[in-house]
């Protein structure tokens, strides 16, 4: 969308509509996992317990920048490099670094109350994305597997039957299926996300809502919150 973006209120841009929208007009919202639901990029945190943060974290900024053309190819080499950790350690990264962002869970509840089926989907692991999806009641949920071996990490991806890495088009491929299965149109959905690999399924949604984003998904999302929590988006989708 080439439309510029205003500034509806302090650190809130719309683009390409006029607000207030109904949140109950609405049937089905996706949701990326890492930074955007979870404070955190799962990726990096495992990769610090291996003394590899710093060089994992470098890959993973230039992908959610979208600076690094294939996606797949991006995580598989972070994953290589979280060969040999100890499950343990994601135990860990659960209870100590990941947290739920500002305003998720009142976002999502009032997503829930307005009749909405909520997704999520992630480039991140299964490990953490069935846990955030049992904790915030979500309906569906597709990330990756990482592959373990005798306590520790593999530094393999598990091959599921649909393929083995959730990316961009992954992505939106998923929140189209599911609209369809449920017979929900497209302008009736909502994606939510903050990087490169998030663009293809918001460009996909009826209305796109941007997360703290990178430049280039703001330059694109409908509703970009830049500070603040995601309720936020509240202000703009009356319930």
């Amino acid at each position: 969308m080439s439309t510029s973006s205003t500034e509806h209120a302090p650190g809130l841009f719309i683009r390409g509509f006029a607000p207030p929208l109904r949140l109950a007009d609405f049937k089905l919202i996706a949701f990326d996992m890492d930074s955007t639901l979870i404070n955190i990029e799962c990726v990096d945190e495992i990769a610090d317990a291996a003394g590899r943060k710093a060089e994992v974290a470098e890959i993973t900024e230039a992908a959610m920048r979208g600076e690094i053309a294939d996606y797949k190819d991006s995580l598989r080499r972070r994953v290589a490099l979280l060969a040999g950790v100890p499950v343990a350690a994601l135990e860990k990264v659960w209870s100590d670094k990941l947290r739920l962002n500002p305003g998720v869970a009142a976002f999502v509840e009032a997503c829930q109350a307005a009749g909405l089926k909520t997704l999520l989907v992630s480039g991140g692991f299964t490990f953490f994305s069935e846990r955030i999806r049992h904790q915030l009641r979500l309906d569906f949920a597709r990330a990756n597997t990482l592959g373990i071996a005798n306590g520790r990490l593999t530094g393999t991806l598990f091959d599921r039957p649909w393929g083995d890495i959730v990316d961009g088009a992954e992505k939106k491929r998923v929140l189209l299926e599911v609209a369809e299965l449920m017979g929900i149109d497209m302008a009736r959905t909502i994606a939510v996300g903050d990087g490169a690999n998030d663009l293809p399924m918001m460009g996909a949604a009826g209305l796109s809502i941007a997360f703290h984003p990178k430049p280039a998904v703001r330059e694109q999302a409908m509703i970009s919150i830049m500070s603040g929590g995601m309720d936020r988006a509240l202000e703009v989708l009356q319930r």
